[in-house]
C-alpha cells in the first residue's frame, strides 16, 4: 500500500486490476495479438517509427516552462530580498542617510534666501543661514521627510541632535515665498537621545497634514530636539532649564533650536508663528518656555504637563528654581501692565497614571488663565498619559484654538 500527502489509503497502480480465476478455468487460451503494449519498465518510448525530432518538440515546451519558472522565482526572491533590505535600511534599497536640502543651496551656504525678492512690510523670514546638514531620518507615503541634523548650539554651548519636517505645501510653487509657522515639539520622559516625535509611528507628521487639509491647523514646520543632554537611568533630568553647573537646556530649546529653523526654513519673523507643543515633562518644557518668553512664542499645547519644576538638580538653586517655575511666570505676566497674550491648550487624559495631574492642571486654568493668559481644556475620556493617547485628541480642540491665533504661510 502507498498512502497520499494527506494520509489516504491510495492502491498501487495494478491492485484491484488481478481478478483471481474461478477453479476449472482453463489458462491455455488461444493467442490474440495485441494492439497497443505498455512497456514494462522506464517511461513510455515514443511510438515505432515516429521520427525523434517529435519526441524533441514535445519536450521543448516542458523546458521553456521550467524556465518561466525558475524566472519567477528569482524574481519573487529578488522582490523579497529587496524589501528585507529596505526594511533594515541597507543601502541602495533606502533612501536614510542622505542629504534632504528643503529647497536650500549645499550645505555650508551663506543664505537660504536665493533671489526671491521680498517687500519691505513682509511678514515672511527667508532662510538666513548657513545651511545645516540634513540628513534623511525616514520618508513619508507624502514624499516628505524626517530629516536629522547635529547642532552645535552657540548660545547654549550645548551640542545634540534636531530632528525636522516640513509639510508638502512648503515645496509648493505657489509658497515659494511664504514663511511658515514653526512648531517646536517635546516628548516626555528622557528625551535622549532620540525625541519619539521624531518617529511616524505616532502620526504627529500626518495628523499635522491632515488637519490642515480639514481646516483646523496651520502647515506647522515641526522641530523635534532632543530634550535632555542624557539619559535618565537615575532619575535626573534638567527641566528644560538653565540650571547652574549643568548644560543649558532652557537656552537650547528657545535660543539654539529656534536659531536652527530660521537658518534652514522660511518662517514667519513675529511671535506669530511660532508655537510649542509637548508632553509629560516636554508639556511642561512647552508652557515654560511660553510664559517665560511670551515675545518670542505665542502658543503651546500642553499634554498631561507637569506645572511646576522638580528635578533633584535644583537643590541649593532655589531662586533659579523659582525663575523657571510656570505657576510664578504665569503670575508675573498677569501682573505686567501691556504684556502679550498667550494661548495655552491642555488636555489630560482622566485615566493618568498620575493622579494629581488633571487636578493640577484645572487648578492651574482656574488661577492664572485670566489677563493675557488664554487657556483651553481637553479632558481625554480613558485617556492615559501617552503619546499614543495625546495626538488624536489634538484634532479634537488643542490644535484648533492654537491656529486660529498663529499665522502662515505668509508672504
Amino acid at each position: 500500500m502507498s498512502y497520499a500527502p494527506d494520509g489516504q489509503h491510495q492502491p498501487y497502480r495494478s491492485e484491484g486490476q488481478y481478478q483471481q480465476q474461478p477453479y476449472g478455468t482453463s489458462y491455455a487460451q488461444p493467442y490474440e495479438p495485441q494492439q497497443h503494449h505498455e512497456p514494462p519498465y522506464g517511461p513510455p518510448h515514443p511510438p515505432y517509427g515516429e521520427p525523434e525530432e517529435l519526441e524533441d518538440n514535445r519536450r521543448r515546451p516542458r523546458r521553456g516552462r521550467r524556465w518561466l519558472i525558475a524566472g519567477v522565482s528569482v524574481l519573487a526572491l529578488a522582490g523579497i530580498a529587496a524589501g528585507v533590505m529596505y526594511h533594515f535600511e541597507i543601502p541602495p534599497f533606502t533612501d536614510k542617510g542622505k542629504d534632504v536640502s528643503f529647497g536650500q543651496p549645499a550645505a555650508g551656504g551663506k543664505t537660504g534666501g536665493g533671489d526671491v525678492k521680498q517687500a519691505a512690510n513682509s511678514k515672511a523670514l527667508m532662510p538666513t543661514g548657513p545651511k545645516a546638514e540634513f540628513k534623511n531620518s525616514m520618508t513619508l507615503g507624502d514624499g516628505t521627510h524626517v530629516a536629522v541634523t547635529t547642532l552645535d548650539g552657540k548660545k547654549s554651548g550645548f551640542k545634540g541632535k534636531v530632528w525636522v519636517w516640513a509639510p508638502k505645501e512648503y515645496n509648493d510653487p505657489k509658497f515659494a515665498k511664504s514663511g511658515f509657522p514653526v512648531m517646536i515639539a517635546l516628548p516626555g520622559g528622557a528625551g535622549y537621545p532620540n525625541n519619539y516625535w521624531m518617529g511616524t509611528d505616532l502620526g504627529l507628521q500626518t495628523s499635522i497634514s491632515k488637519w490642515y487639509a480639514e481646516g483646523k491647523s496651520k502647515p506647522f514646520i515641526l522641530a523635534m530636539p532632543v530634550l535632555n543632554p542624557a539619559g535618565d537611568e537615575k532619575g535626573i533630568y534638567w527641566d528644560a532649564s538653565d540650571i547652574p553647573g549643568q548644560p543649558k537646556m532652557g537656552t537650547w530649546l528657545t535660543e539654539d533650536v529656534p536659531d536652527l529653523m530660521k537658518e534652514n526654513f522660511r518662517t514667519i519673523k513675529s511671535r506669530d508663528g511660532w508655537a510649542y507643543m509637548g508632553s509629560s515633562t516636554g508639556g511642561f518644557a512647552s508652557l515654560k518656555a511660553v510664559l517665560q518668553h511670551p515675545d518670542k512664542f505665542k502658543a503651546a499645547i500642553c499634554s498631561g504637563p507637569d506645572i511646576v519644576p522638580d528635578s533633584s538638580l535644583w537643590k541649593g538653586h532655589d531662586k533659579e528654581k523659582a525663575e523657571n517655575n510656570p505657576e510664578l511666570l504665569a503670575k508675573a505676566l498677569i501682573d505686567k501692565k501691556g504684556a502679550p497674550d498667550v494661548y495655552l491648550a491642555f488636555q489630560v487624559g482622566d485615566n493618568e497614571n498620575n493622579k494629581k495631574t488633571l487636578p493640577d492642571v484645572q487648578k492651574f486654568i482656574a488661577t492664572y488663565g485670566k489677563g493675557p493668559i488664554h487657556t483651553s481644556m481637553r479632558v481625554i475620556p480613558g485617556g492615559q498619559h501617552n503619546a499614543k493617547t495625546y495626538v488624536p485628541n489634538m484634532g479634537e480642540g488643542p490644535i484648533q484654538f492654537i491656529s486660529k491665533v498663529l499665522e502662515g504661510p505668509v508672504e
